[in-house]
């Protein structure tokens, strides 16, 4: 017979955790400073790369197979899956960096969208920044939810109505379109476990949320439609019509005191002022 793990993980296995998503976190850390003008994706990957390592970590991108590299790095109309290498970032470029670690066998996974530094500040440089702004809000409201949240339903229900509630694109004047073939997901021993978190609402209500849950809570959204297609590399994710992505992702536990982000140094405490929300610390 088959043995299923449970998607609920026991106090000291949240608190297991608790290490990768901060390794995780500094690796994103330490790329965030690194982004300008003519850096290449290449070096931005090196930089994570050196940084899990430092800390007794290993990537685990690299643990999927056939995958090279500590991170995805899509540029503009790439939303996720980016394979970083040679490409020079220019200013006002949309950039969305998504690291994990594997820390003593549990694991960490997080995103962040940026735009390269640029003194023009031309109105589309300011639309990639309320795409990405819209994105990460997105994020945050699906957190906040979680820490009330009956089933994972509720929790996709947050993160739909935020990113509705921002209205149209700054670009292209149509509403912000939400990635539906790419969705989050669960996280522990694996980078991804079950359950699958949808960014949008379904009729399905989902699974139970309650303490043992840790969802990789990642929103996908573009600036006009939702359709994508996998480039020749059979990795990039990139819209059709091409509009810009932005993709934000934390690792978030539920334990018997309320929710901590792992992958964020203060547990999410900045990110959920706005929503009413005091994260409780694991460890």
């Amino acid at each position: 017979m088959a043995f299923r793990r449970s998607i609920y993980k026991s106090r000291a296995q949240l608190e297991a955790m608790v290490e990768p998503g901060l390794i995780t976190a500094a690796a994103l850390e330490a790329v965030r400073g690194a982004v300008r003008p003519g850096i290449t994706t290449g070096e931005l990957d090196a930089i994570a790369d050196r940084v899990i390592v430092d800390r007794g970590a290993e990537s685990n991108f690299k643990l999927v197979r056939g995958y090279r590299n500590a991170t995805c790095i899509s540029v503009n109309d790439q939303v996720v899956h980016g394979i970083p290498g040679s490409r020079v970032l220019q200013p006002g470029d949309i950039v969305s960096i998504d690291a994990g670690a594997q820390y003593r066998g549990w694991n960490g996974d997080s995103a962040i969208t940026l735009v390269v530094p640029d003194e023009a500040q031309t109105a589309r440089v300011q639309a990639r920044q309320q795409l990405s702004d819209v994105t990460e809000g997105s994020m945050w409201a699906g957190i906040a939810a979680m820490a009330s949240a009956k089933h994972l339903g509720d929790i996709s229900a947050a993160i739909e109505d935020h990113i509705l509630a921002a209205g149209p694109s700054g670009v292209s004047g149509k509403p912000y379109g939400i990635l539906r073939e790419y969705v989050g997901h669960g996280i522990g021993r694996k980078m991804h476990e079950a359950p699958s978190l949808f960014n949008y609402r379904t009729p399905d209500r989902g699974a139970e949320v309650r303490p043992g849950l840790v969802l990789a809570i990642e929103p996908m959204v573009t600036a006009g439609s939702d359709q994508t297609y996998v480039e020749d590399d059979d990795w990039t994710v990139t819209t059709t019509d091409g509009s810009d992505g932005s993709h934000w992702e934390h690792s978030v536990a539920l334990h018997d005191g309320g929710i901590w982000v792992l992958t964020a140094p203060d547990g999410g405490a900045a990110g959920l002022a706005a929503f009413g929300v005091t994260p409780a610390p694991l460890a």
